[in-house]
């Protein structure tokens, strides 16, 4: 129990720069997002064509639907995310009362593709408004990711339609 309140209480500093600046105009990052890449992690876990879906909730915080094939099945899961004071940090949760940062690190003036870490050095993605990126953009986010100390060759570069 004692590793379990010091996993979820310890401030320890990442090894990557995911620190966040800027404004966010969360009605227009809200709407659908495909998912290009991705750090490896047990929830994805060989998932592909995902898609995030970002909605607006009467309360102000925000539903999340993420979808994607594993296996030739469809799944989903569905959870929220709440704004904090920093409006390109997001808190969401899939698990009840857990939630986990949601960092926007880089996002495109017209919000038509972002970059996203977590509050550590193992979560990272990169996600788009459309299936693919082009190479430009593309360079543009990896070079951004290695200036911030992320390893992009462990990037998992997902299958869309």
């Amino acid at each position: 129990m004692g590793l379990f309140l010091c996993n979820g209480c310890c401030t320890a500093q990442p090894k990557v720069d995911n620190s966040v600046s800027g404004e966010l105009q969360l009605d227009k990052y809200l709407g659908q997002w495909y998912e290009i890449a991705r750090f490896d992690h047990r929830f994805e876990r060989g998932m592909q064509f995902c898609k995030a879906q970002y909605t607006l909730r009467d309360d102000g915080k925000v539903d999340v639907l993420n979808t994607g094939i594993k296996d030739g099945k469809p799944k989903e899961a569905k959870g929220k995310a709440k704004l904090t004071d920093n409006p390109r940090i997001l808190r969401v949760s899939f698990f009840g009362p857990f939630y986990g940062d949601y960092r926007i690190m880089l996002l495109d003036t017209d919000y038509q593709w972002v970059l996203i870490g977590g509050s550590s050095e193992k979560y990272l993605w990169i996600l788009s408004r459309t299936p693919k990126l082009t190479d430009e953009v593309r360079e543009t986010i990896l070079a951004e990711a290695v200036r911030r100390g992320y390893d992009v060759n462990k990037l998992i570069w997902v299958e869309q339609e």
